[in-house]
């Protein structure tokens, strides 16, 4: 692995040569999914087969140019089959391959246009779709099973979700129900609408036999259900999941966002949030029961419905904004349930991790974007050394101002996407400090990072 500064000369290339590329027509250069456009709805209606993980169905595509001859608009690859591809009532080529999705367009938009984008999609996910013994659901591969932006994680869009389903079916999805219609054919017609616009990586449904508990707080409701096929006892299981909503909205200053929050039990050693749901695997679950104040998954999940779902980093660079955030808020909430002792114990486990990495020299800054050797280093600095980083912020400008700049960060980027830049501005403002030295060390680097380019190898 390498990392090297450019130099000025350098640099003024890089920019000079990204200009002309922007400014030749489409057709002469490579097209990466989403260049040239926004998405602004998905709508899908899928007919899923709960023993094969089979899907049938359709999908609406709303999207705006934001190029000038935009002749192609290509979206994450998947290995579904495409048909009957219409661009507002014309019909259009489809290709499907390793790099994508392509439509071709008939004419191309001017910026700020909308254009509507529909076509047919059948054939097996290559990932994403899980079957267990009472049904199925996914899981962070949301493009597998539709055609979305799977690597957007800033290009937020609504998202309304039919799902065609047998009769007696429970089904979660993104957002809230707004719509449940019994069909012919035995047949229910569960719609699913996000309240506001998704990161398509968190785009996620599960549909089976579950069984399903349900409890009311003052921060939203929240609902407990059972994927595994075995009995389990839900309330039990998920006895301090009120306590941290009350623990984790007081932090953020908000309420469940959403207004309702389901923990699916599944069958393994699953983790993964979703919009408005969390994936627990019942393995993941086994130390918890023995011991309570070790409750990560839990805490961890729930965490991302304000800190990842709600707000959203705006590149995969500063991942750590949704990682380390909830990372560091698990060891909060340790701190806020069980005491000091339980916190320093997390924090021990952080500067172990940070460790392990300078040993092997590898102590990157938060938003280094090179390739990393392996998830476990990714997550030791996204994960451990970003939460170490803001241990070490609540330690420098103190608790008061500390929670208040996080409530003030979650509130006023409620649904958007954001930089490195957008928390530190925030802190600072919070504070009253200059943080610029602080940052410069564990999120940027003592180059400042955004001048950096980085080459990586395995």
């Amino acid at each position: 692995m390498r990392i090297f500064r450019a130099d000025s000369g350098h640099m003024a290339g890089l920019i000079m040569a990204s200009v002309a590329l922007a400014l030749l027509p489409q057709s002469a250069r490579a097209v990466e999914p989403g260049d040239g456009f926004q998405v602004a709805r998905y709508e899908v209606e899928l007919r899923p087969d709960l023993a094969t993980a089979a899907i049938s169905g359709s999908e609406e595509i709303e999207l705006v140019a934001t190029v000038p001859d935009l002749r192609q608009i290509v979206f994450s690859p998947n290995v579904l089959e495409i048909t009957d591809a219409t661009v507002d009532g014309s019909s259009v080529s489809v290709v499907s391959d390793e790099d994508g999705i392509s439509f071709s367009l008939p004419r191309a938009p001017v910026v700020g246009e909308s254009v509507s984008l529909r076509f047919r999609m059948r054939g097996f996910p290559a990932k994403g779709v899980t079957i267990v013994p009472t049904g199925l659901y996914t899981g962070y591969f949301g493009c597998d099973w539709m055609v979305c932006l799977q690597d957007s994680p800033g290009g937020k869009a609504a998202l309304q979700l039919d799902l065609f389903l047998p009769d007696g079916t429970v089904s979660l999805g993104v957002g809230e129900r707004t719509a449940t219609i019994d069909l012919p054919g035995e047949l229910t017609l569960h719609r699913w609408h996000s309240n506001r616009p998704t990161s398509p990586y968190l785009f996620a449904f599960a549909a089976g036999e579950f069984q399903e508990e349900a409890t009311e707080t003052p921060h939203g409701t929240l609902r407990y259900l059972n994927a595994t096929g075995e009995a389990a006892d839900l309330a039990d299981l998920f006895a301090q999941t009120p306590e941290m909503v009350a623990f984790f909205a007081s932090r953020a200053g908000l309420d469940l966002p959403e207004g309702e929050y389901a923990q699916l039990l599944v069958p393994g050693r699953a983790a993964q949030e979703t919009m408005s749901f969390s994936l627990i695997g019942a393995g993941e679950l086994e130390r918890e029961r023995e011991d309570p104040s070790s409750a990560w998954i839990i805490a961890h999940e729930l965490a991302h419905q304000w800190w990842g779902n709600l707000v959203t980093t705006r590149t995969w660079r500063d991942f750590w904004l949704n990682e380390g955030f909830t990372t560091f808020m698990v060891a909060a909430w340790e701190q806020h349930r069980f005491g000091e002792a339980a916190y320093q114990q997390e924090l021990d486990v952080f500067r172990n991790r940070r460790d392990q990495l300078r040993e092997r020299g590898w102590d990157k800054p938060l938003t280094w974007d090179g390739a990393y050797p392996s998830l476990g280093y990714r997550r030791a600095v996204q994960y451990s050394k970003g939460a170490l980083f803001l241990a070490e912020l609540r330690e420098a400008i103190g608790d008061a101002a500390f929670w208040e700049g996080i409530r003030s960060y979650t509130r006023a980027h409620a649904g958007d996407s954001v930089t490195s830049r957008d928390f530190q501005s925030i802190m600072e403002r919070a504070s009253g400090c200059d943080l610029e030295l602080l940052f410069a060390e564990w999120v940027y680097g003592a180059a400042g990072n955004e001048d950096f380019d980085s080459v990586g190898t395995e």
